[in-house]
């Protein structure tokens, strides 16, 4: 019997196996919608321009778009805006299941690879497109996850007052993404039962104002508008950033008043426990401006070690604060298989190992591992032209015409 962390599972194992997807994205959101979709077993083809994704050649914060979020695909290169492209295109999209798209609006009727033209031909097919608004006034601007946070609330509630600051990942790009592939399963879902397919529908914007919806929701509450993260008034009387000795820092909180008994037991605070002031959380959260920097003197004796023992051993919510390059030596993800090895496809490093995360959930006890490393552009070209009934001479004249790579 297999460990429930090998991530090695079979590919009859996995719930979209046998379902085929033909991926025309770039960049983090659409590949994030077709990567949840080739993990869970489907067969993703990424249909790439003959130069490749450009996110294969980003540098700084963008080195690692292509490598994370484009693994379990095989890898097609296609110009289309040659119409011999475009056709081949067009025979690819028609042998799929599920079409995905994250281009401007209108990019892909110009090649006749829009949900129009596709259903005509193949009704049950499922379209996918990933947009930065849904349809209305704003959805011809162009959007990118920062110019959506600035938008919709998440920079002005992540900075300091007067400084708004995007948050530190691609947060509306993968959910964003993320949102598509739930709506790809709702449509198989209804194309079980009615035979048909349909488009859906996922976009930035969008996403980024559920994200900030409990914040709407609290001044829809209280009346109060919700202030910025950094300066907002703690729903926890304990919930912060401790600088200790050493000028180490440790994440802190005691939520509830049973966890607040303990943390004053455990760190020798006799004094807080019996002060009036401090007895139930509601009475803490008023009481923050005074009740903090007393912790925070009281703190700084012990070394975040200390602290972490301490509160690891009494079941108290603590937290270090990491570097992600920290985490690729983390106890729990490597005992737990939540890492898997990829080769480094483009770049300085290409051939070289390294390992990504796995999506954060298992099925039948397994981890969703990885099957197929990040492709190689065009790696995959000749086989898949080959099914669609190319033999090797019409091959070699579309390469030779820079038709396909």
């Amino acid at each position: 019997m297999p460990h429930p962390t090998d991530i090695a599972d079979p590919i009859s194992r996995l719930p979209l196996s046998g379902l085929r997807v033909v991926e025309f994205t770039h960049m983090v959101m659409g590949p994030t919608c077709g990567m949840v979709l080739a993990d869970m077993g489907a067969e993703v083809i990424k249909v790439e321009p003959i130069e490749g994704d450009r996110t294969r050649h980003l540098l700084g914060a963008g080195a690692g778009f292509f490598p994370m979020f484009n693994r379990n695909k095989k890898s097609i290169a296609i110009d289309l805006h040659k119409p011999e492209g475009a056709e081949v295109a067009r025979k690819l999209a028609l042998s799929a299941d599920v079409v995905l798209e994250n281009f401007k609006p209108d990019t892909m009727v110009k090649y006749g690879l829009d949900y129009a033209a596709l259903s005509a031909v193949n009704p049950k097919v499922i379209y996918v497109s990933h947009k930065g608004f849904l349809p209305g006034p704003y959805e011809h601007r162009t959007a990118l996850d920062e110019v959506v946070q600035m938008m919709g609330g998440l920079a002005y509630m992540t900075g300091r007052p007067g400084d708004p600051l995007r948050a530190g990942t691609s947060v509306n790009d993968i959910m964003g993404g993320m949102f598509g592939a739930i709506g790809t399963l709702g449509a198989l879902i209804q194309r079980g039962i009615t035979g048909r397919g349909q488009e859906v529908q996922s976009a930035l914007f969008e996403n980024n104002v559920f994200l900030v919806g409990q914040h709407m929701l609290q001044y829809a509450m209280t009346g109060q508008a919700a202030a910025p993260m950094p300066a907002r008034i703690s729903p926890w009387g304990v919930y912060d950033v401790f600088t200790v000795k050493d000028g180490e820092q440790v994440f802190l909180s005691a939520v509830s008043d049973a966890q607040w008994s303990t943390f004053c037991a455990v760190f020798d605070l006799p004094d807080l426990k019996a002060d009036t002031r401090y007895a139930t959380n509601n009475d803490r959260v008023r009481e923050r401006p005074t009740l903090l920097p007393i912790l925070r003197e009281r703190l700084g004796r012990y070394t975040a070690s200390q602290i972490a023992q301490m509160m690891e051993a009494n079941k108290l919510p603590y937290a270090p604060i990491r570097k992600p390059e920290e985490l690729f030596d983390d106890e729990h993800l490597l005992a737990t298989g939540g890492l898997a090895d990829i080769t480094l496809p483009d770049g300085e490093r290409a051939g070289q190992t390294t390992q990504a995360a796995l999506l954060p959930f298992t099925m039948d006890g397994l981890r969703l591992g990885v099957r197929l490393s990040p492709p190689k552009l065009g790696a995959h070209t000749d086989a898949l032209l080959g099914e669609l009934g190319l033999d090797a001479d019409n091959v070699q004249a579309l390469r030779a015409a820079s038709v396909v790579g």
